[in-house]
């Protein structure tokens, strides 16, 4: 099986619509404006080396690049280039296709000669796009992600259960699909620093720190283990949020709920158009300077607006009063359709 995963995504998709921008260090964020809240959507290579990142607030990117040129974020412009990219990969003879995203897929395909048939899958996907993309290969979905990060840019790499140690053994858990820095922190904590010492877990001795489920399902994780199967059941979303940065800190307890009820009337608008009603709430709030909570509560099932406004502003009675807020999300759990493929949506700000 195959990982794609396309090259500096966002960025490119803005290099295309402005050719002059080739080669030049190109940041995409909020509105384009980094003298408000925002964070990087994305960066280009040449602004990556300066040590701009994805989630790094959008001034700080500013003053490390001081010539890069930012751009605000245009979700229709990456989706309907997005969708060409996935359009030319089901087009291709015998395989399956399981969107992860904007800008990354697995392909399933029966070939003799994987890395050649990646060479061909970059090169239709550039012809048809003039987007470069990276291609993972491997025996299990884990194992072609994570090989797709040392193809990049615009390479081929190979990970198997033959080579898995011998590439990634000596590398921190954190390089792990599916494992960030708390994840890592906890492990480290158990004396497990790096994926071989992870591979070496007793799946047991896990099970205290991360539960019955996932510590055995971390062990899996380093030993590059899990799915062997591609599957393009459509994807279902589990639940929808939106958030808000707010250019000014709000201060006045008025002020908060009158962003709630936007939050919530938001949230419910995406929700309308699943048909499904909502089951629980998470209300995230991130106060001043960067400090960030969340307030989750289980509710009965609804698609009432009223109700679920009602559970919201129940949640937000638990915003610590007199704290300058900078900044609020809200997030509303769904019921799944039976047989579904289930999965999370991002947010219009990012979550």
């Amino acid at each position: 099986m195959l990982h794609v995963d396309l090259d500096q995504f966002i960025a490119a998709v803005e290099v295309l619509r402005r050719p002059e921008l080739a080669g030049r260090p190109v940041i995409v964020g909020g509105r384009g404006d980094p003298t408000e809240r925002a964070v990087v959507s994305t960066a280009s290579y040449e602004a990556r080396a300066y040590g701009v990142g994805s989630g790094m607030p959008l001034r700080i990117a500013a003053r490390k690049v001081p010539d890069a040129v930012i751009l605000p974020v245009d979700h229709d412009a990456y989706l309907q280039a997005s969708g060409e990219v996935m359009e030319v990969l089901r087009s291709r003879p015998g395989a399956t296709v399981q969107v992860l995203g904007w800008d990354e897929a697995f392909v399933g395909v029966e070939t003799p000669d994987p890395e050649a048939y990646a060479r061909q899958l970059q090169h239709a996907v550039l012809e048809a796009t003039r987007l470069w993309c990276s291609v993972g290969i491997g025996d299990t979905l884990v194992r072609a992600k994570v090989a797709t990060t040392f193809g990049k840019p615009a390479g081929v790499f190979r990970l198997t259960r033959d080579n898995w140690l011998d590439v990634m053994g000596s590398r921190p858990t954190i390089e792990l699909w599916g494992v960030g820095t708390k994840v890592s922190r906890r492990l480290a904590t158990l004396g497990i620093g790096t994926v071989a010492e992870l591979a070496a877990a007793d799946p047991a001795g896990l099970i205290p720190e991360f539960g019955p489920k996932m510590g055995p399902w971390y062990a899996q994780l380093g030993r590059g283990d899990g799915a062997r199967e591609v599957d393009d059941t459509p994807w279902v979303a589990r639940g929808h949020s939106r958030e808000t940065t707010f250019q000014r800190d709000l201060t006045e307890p008025e002020q908060v709920d009158a962003a709630v009820r936007e939050l919530a009337a938001a949230v419910m608008e995406d929700v309308a158009a699943e048909d499904r009603p909502v089951v629980g709430l998470t209300l995230k709030v991130r106060y001043a300077p960067f400090t960030t909570k969340t307030f989750a509560r289980k509710i009965p099932q609804t698609a009432d607006p009223g109700e679920v406004l009602s559970s919201a502003l129940d949640l937000r009675a638990r915003i610590e009063p007199g704290r300058p807020v900078r900044l609020l999300g809200l997030r509303a759990e769904m019921t799944m359709p039976e047989g579904s493929r289930q999965g999370h949506t991002p947010t219009r700000s990012g979550w």
